[in-house]
């Protein structure tokens, strides 16, 4: 992982979640991660927030059924209304509980007001 990652969610991939290669469908982990990198920028926002943009994703490994799935996440950087944030899964994998780093991204979050408008963020 990388820099000041917390650990924000834990799951486990159901079989419902398999995609024909027997592999875990790439849009669940993408909704895993946007929840996570979610409750990070909320934080910082002190509100709610809405996703903006992935700046960046890559899929290292596949997500196997079994696997115990750990999504980690950080505030890479803060503008006006917007907060991007780091995440990285690892999933644990078999009864030897190995450790495999499967895909990692860059989520950029907007604060919303009541009318569901950018707001600015608090300051510190």
């Amino acid at each position: 992982m990388t820099k000041t990652l917390e650990a924000v969610l834990r799951t486990v991939p159901q079989p419902g979640d398999i995609n024909a290669n027997g592999h875990i469908f790439g849009g669940w982990i993408l909704s895993q991660m946007d929840i996570a990198g979610g409750i990070v920028a909320s934080r910082v926002a002190q509100g709610p927030v809405a996703t903006v943009a992935i700046e960046s994703m890559q899929f290292i490994a596949p997500i196997l059924l079994g696997d115990i799935i750990s999504v980690y996440a950080g505030v890479e950087r803060i503008g006006r209304t917007s907060v991007a944030v780091q995440v990285d899964v690892e999933a644990t994998r078999g009864w030897d509980e190995e450790k495999v780093r499967v895909t990692n991204g860059l989520f950029t979050f907007v604060a919303l007001d009541e009318n569901h408008r950018p707001r600015p963020l608090p300051e510190d």
